[in-house]
């Protein structure tokens, strides 16, 4: 019995000892996270999403972004790295190219280039005939370590988000997994970054964010629209600001979107003014819990990973104006289609861009 009792003790204190010390690459910081809000107001709980017509992607999956170009074709980042082009109704696919990265965000230049941002490997330029260049994979000198979404402006500017300077995907086992360590230590290393094509010159323009995410241009061309994944808001910032830091209140930023119910990730602009935010995933009551227990949240990864606390599925997408009033929402509880990261709106269609969806899902307008 007594050896019995000292082999069970034994068992005890090594099981205390690993989920105490167990070494884990995050080095949680203490914050506030508001009350969720819940399914209510402007969010208020729909079945609007659900019965998506499906577009079928063979052995591909997770269309993450999704422009329809000026030369007509629909274009599509996926899983496996490739960048699918195909006619809006799905039919003639084939790989426009491949960077042996991951791309998760794109735009065009007025060149017709594609303007990639790459996880792994940086800002790319992928040129009509699919030659493929490195723009900017560093500022200040540093690397730029997780390149997540992408704009062009006008006169030819590019603004991208570097979503966290701690988690490179491609040394934490993939986009989704860094994206976890970075929203669970809450160090807010994000930042926005501008490649000017012209002088080739990269600067930070704004710093302290919670996991950057999705990048949209006002329509004056004067503002950001920045999603803060970790921390369940959108930003406002302006062009002209340089190395700002958000946690300093000052007159180039602003709150405009705060307290969202979900994880915001994409920011696409629509028809009409609208710009379509997509939530990859709702918010969970025990993440939330945690935000002041740092060790909570190293314990957490010490344990199993079907035992992490990863939000349920739950498809969610809403339109919003300029000025931050909601205008959409379209939810499907049953999270039947997978992260739903965004919308691109056509004239007849809505494409729902997703994580990790086996198919490219859409709605007639």
């Amino acid at each position: 019995m007594k050896k019995t009792l000292y082999a069970v003790g034994v068992v005890v204190l090594a099981l205390a000892a690993y989920l105490s010390l167990w070494p884990v690459p995050v080095e949680p910081v203490s914050w506030n996270a508001p009350t969720a809000p819940g399914y209510a107001g402007p969010h208020t709980a729909n079945h609007r999403l659900a019965g998506l017509q499906m577009i079928s992607l063979g052995k591909e999956e997770g269309p993450e972004h999704i422009v329809l170009a000026r030369d007509g074709m629909l274009y599509a980042t996926v899983a496996s790295g490739n960048i699918l082009r195909m006619n809006p109704d799905g039919t003639a696919q084939e790989v426009f190219a491949n960077t042996g990265g991951r791309v998760l965000g794109f735009d065009f230049d007025a060149s017709g280039n594609l303007i990639a941002a790459d996880a792994i490997k940086g800002l790319l330029s992928i040129s009509p005939d699919k030659k493929i260049s490195v723009l900017t994979d560093k500022v200040d000198n540093e690397p730029i370590v997780y390149a997540d979404a992408v704009i062009v402006a006008s006169n030819g500017k590019m603004y991208l988000s570097d979503a966290s300077t701690r988690f490179a995907p491609a040394k934490w086992g993939g986009t989704f997994e860094a994206s976890v360590l970075d929203i669970l230590e809450q160090s807010s290393t994000g930042r926005i970054l501008e490649y000017d094509p012209a002088t080739r010159v990269t600067r930070i323009v704004a710093r302290g964010l919670s996991f950057a995410n999705g990048v949209a241009l006002s329509e004056d061309q004067q503002s950001l629209f920045v999603n803060e994944t970790g921390k369940y808001r959108v930003w406002k910032i302006s062009t002209q600001a340089s190395n700002l830091d958000v946690a300093q209140p000052g007159p180039q930023s602003s709150l405009l979107l705060d307290n969202l119910p979900g994880y915001p990730d994409n920011l696409m602009r629509g028809l009409d003014g609208k710009i379509w935010l997509g939530f990859a995933k709702p918010r969970n009551p025990t993440i939330d819990k945690m935000a002041t227990q740092p060790f909570l949240r190293k314990l957490t990864l010490r344990l199993p990973r079907s035992m992490w606390p990863i939000p349920k599925a739950y498809g969610h997408v809403i339109a919003f104006k300029e000025n931050g009033k909601v205008v959409t929402d379209f939810q499907d509880p049953s999270g039947a289609y997978p992260e739903t990261t965004a919308v691109t709106e056509t004239q007849d269609r809505l494409y729902i861009q997703s994580l990790h969806a086996k198919g490219l899902g859409w709605l007639p307008k």
